[in-house]
């Protein structure tokens, strides 16, 4: 499968179709973007193959499994060397209450989306793992009061 695959308009539709339901049948998607069972698969395998598709999962309500805090975190380093940020972004990938972690520039080397239980869980999970990493020089917290958008799929056709 080439590396830069094309993506016309079928292969669009199934990848919002996927994007809104991923758990319908091949025949669901084929009857959805009005191509037969054959090709969509075909296109769906092409586009596994091709890293388009990198997997499936289920989206869980973070509230009702308990991770009621969700946390906007800015972080910044000291020194900026590439032992200290390999170091800094090692550690964070491990970390299971990270659940995004973007760099970034402007104010904050870091952006990370953090998810606890509740402030205390938070508080810890600061002293015990952030306030620890190599080079974390500062970190400043918003705590998310609404999330007014979530869970929203790539715009893949953008206008």
């Amino acid at each position: 499968m080439p590396e830069n695959i094309v993506l016309d308009s079928y292969a669009l539709r199934i990848l919002e179709e996927l994007q809104r339901d991923a758990r319908q049948t091949m025949q669901q998607l084929s009857d959805a973007i009005g191509l037969s069972t054959t090709p969509c698969w075909k296109r769906v395998k092409d586009m596994e193959a091709a890293g388009v598709i990198r997997g499936y999962t289920a989206r869980v309500d973070r509230v009702r499994v308990g991770l009621k805090l969700l946390v906007v975190a800015e972080v910044n380093l000291n020194p900026h060397s590439d032992a200290v940020v390999e170091q800094f972004e090692r550690a964070v990938v491990a970390l299971p209450q990270v659940v995004r972690c973007l760099s970034t520039t402007g104010q904050a080397d870091y952006l990370l989306t953090v998810m606890t239980r509740d402030i205390e869980s938070y508080d810890r999970f600061l002293q015990e793992r952030i306030f620890r990493l190599p080079g974390v020089a500062h970190v400043r917290s918003s705590i998310v009061l609404r999330e007014v958008k979530a869970d929203a799929g790539l715009p893949l056709r953008e206008g």
